[in-house]
C-alpha cells in the first residue's frame, strides 16, 4: 500500500490514518513500549442474535456453534490450549480462533485480561464482571431497530465509565462479539457515515448485500430522528458490547489514559459513538491518545473488486473526515506465510482476520521484541497442542 496516508515503521509495524505527519507516532509507540508492563488488559465478551441469522458471521459455523463463540475464545485466551476447557471452540469455515493468536501474544507479554460479560446465554466458567444481570440475556436482532432497551444501554454505558475513570494505567480494550461487525455497520450508518463497501467480517467474503439488508431494516424500523444520541443508536441497532467499551473509552480518557482500541471496525464504532457524544471543540484533544490496533491481514483487505483500496483505512478516514479528528492506526507486521500450519497460513488467504485483539496484543508483542520468526513458531506449537487437545475432550453444546 502506498500513498500519502500510509507509513511503514520500521519495526515492521504499519501506521495509517488521516494527517500522520502531525501525530509524532514514534513517541506514542514508545510510551505504549514504557507501559507494555503496566497497563489494563480488558477483553469485553457480548452476545447479540443478530449472530443468529444464517450466513451473517463466520465466527462458528452455525447459528447455535455461534452462541458459545465468545466463551471458547475466553477460556482459550486465558487456560492456552494445553489445558482442559468446559467450551470447545465453534467449528470454523477455515482458519483458527484469533484468541489462539492472543493466547500467543499475551503470553510473551506476561499480561491476562479483566474480562466483561454482557448477553451472553450462559455463565462464563471463569472470573468475570458483570454490570447488569446476566438473565438479560443477548439483544435483539439489529433488523428489529430495537436491539435493547434504553436503560440497559445507559446501565452498560455508565458501568463502562466508572470502571474506566478508575484505571489509573493505560488500557488496551478487546471485544468478543459474534455479528460485531454488523452491528458496527449499523450505528456507523446511522451516524450519517458512508460505510457501504467498507465494512470487513470473519468470512473470506463478507455477506455485504445481507448485512446492508438488514442495516436498512432496522434504522428504518427504529424510526430515529436525524441526529440521534449514541444511547439511541445503540439501543435501536448496537449490541450491549457497545455501551460497555464506550463507556471504558470516555472514563479512561477523561482521567487522561492513552488507550489502545484492539480490533477493526468494531472498535471504529465505538470511537466514532464517543465522538458523537463529545463537544466538537473537544474531539481533537480526545482522540490525541486513542490508537486503534489491528492485524495486517484487515489492513491489507479490499472489499471491492472494481476499486483496488484498503477497505479498513477508508473506513477509518471516513470516519475521522466526519468528526473532524486525525485518527492513528497501527498494524501488527507478524505474518503466516511460512507458517506449518494450514489453518494459520489461511489467514493470509483472508480468512478471519481479526477477533479477540489479536492485532493490539501482537502489535504490543513485536514492539516489545517478539520476531517474526518467533511468533510463527510459538503459534505453530500452540495449533499442534490445541489439535491434540481438541483430539482428547469431549464437546458440550455444540
Amino acid at each position: 500500500m502506498k500513498g500519502d496516508n500510509y507509513v511503514s515503521l520500521p519495526s515492521g509495524v504499519l501506521a495509517f490514518g488521516e494527517g500522520l505527519q502531525e501525530q509524532n507516532i514514534d513517541a506514542r509507540v514508545q510510551r505504549w513500549q514504557e507501559n507494555i508492563t503496566n497497563m489494563a488488559f480488558f477483553l469485553i465478551l457480548a452476545g447479540s442474535l443478530t449472530a443468529e441469522i444464517e450466513g451473517i458471521s463466520a465466527a462458528g459455523s452455525t447459528a447455535v456453534s455461534r452462541r458459545y463463540t465468545a466463551v471458547a475464545d475466553a477460556e482459550l485466551l486465558l487456560r492456552g490450549p494445553m489445558l482442559p476447557r468446559r467450551w470447545p471452540l465453534p467449528p470454523l469455515p477455515a482458519g483458527v480462533s484469533p484468541a489462539l493468536i492472543s493466547y500467543v501474544a499475551s503470553k510473551f507479554l506476561k499480561i491476562k485480561p479483566t474480562i466483561i460479560s454482557a448477553g451472553l446465554l450462559q455463565p462464563p466458567p471463569f472470573s468475570h464482571v458483570s454490570l447488569e444481570s446476566p438473565d438479560l440475556g443477548p439483544a435483539r436482532c439489529l433488523s428489529s431497530g430495537n436491539a435493547m432497551e434504553k436503560t440497559r444501554v445507559k446501565v452498560l454505558l455508565d458501568g463502562g465509565f466508572k470502571m474506566g475513570k478508575k484505571v489509573k494505567k493505560s488500557l488496551l480494550i478487546t471485544e468478543c462479539v459474534p455479528g460485531g461487525t454488523s452491528t458496527a455497520f449499523a450505528v456507523l450508518s446511522g451516524l450519517g457515515i458512508n460505510v457501504h463497501g467498507l465494512i470487513s467480517g470473519s468470512h473470506r467474503n463478507p455477506p455485504a448485500e445481507l448485512k446492508t439488508k438488514l442495516v436498512k431494516q432496522g434504522l428504518m424500523s427504529a424510526n430515529l430522528k436525524k441526529s440521534p444520541s449514541s444511547v439511541e443508536l445503540m439501543a435501536a441497532v448496537g449490541d450491549p458490547f457497545q455501551p460497555i467499551a464506550v463507556g471504558l473509552l470516555m472514563g479512561a480518557r477523561e482521567s487522561g489514559q492513552e488507550v489502545l482500541l484492539g480490533g477493526g471496525c468494531q472498535m471504529l464504532a465505538v470511537l466514532a459513538l464517543a465522538l458523537n457524544e463529545i463537544e466538537p471543540v473537544s474531539r481533537s484533544g480526545f482522540v490525541e491518545k486513542i490508537i486503534i490496533g489491528t492485524t495486517s491481514w484487515l489492513v491489507d483487505e479490499s472489499l471491492s473488486s472494481s476499486e483496488n483500496k484498503n477497505s479498513f483505512i477508508h473506513l477509518m478516514n471516513h470516519v475521522a473526515k466526519h468528526f473532524k479528528v486525525n485518527i492513528l492506526g497501527l498494524a501488527s507486521g507478524f505474518r503466516f506465510n511460512y507458517s506449518n500450519q494450514k489453518v494459520l497460513r489461511d489467514y493470509e488467504i483472508g480468512y478471519v482476520k481479526e477477533g479477540v485483539g489479536a492485532g493490539a496484543l501482537s502489535l504490543l508483542a513485536q514492539i516489545k521484541g517478539l520476531t517474526q520468526q518467533e511468533m510463527i513458531k510459538r503459534c505453530d506449537i500452540a495449533v499442534a497442542n490445541l489439535v491434540k487437545s481438541n483430539n482428547k475432550t469431549t464437546c458440550h453444546g455444540i
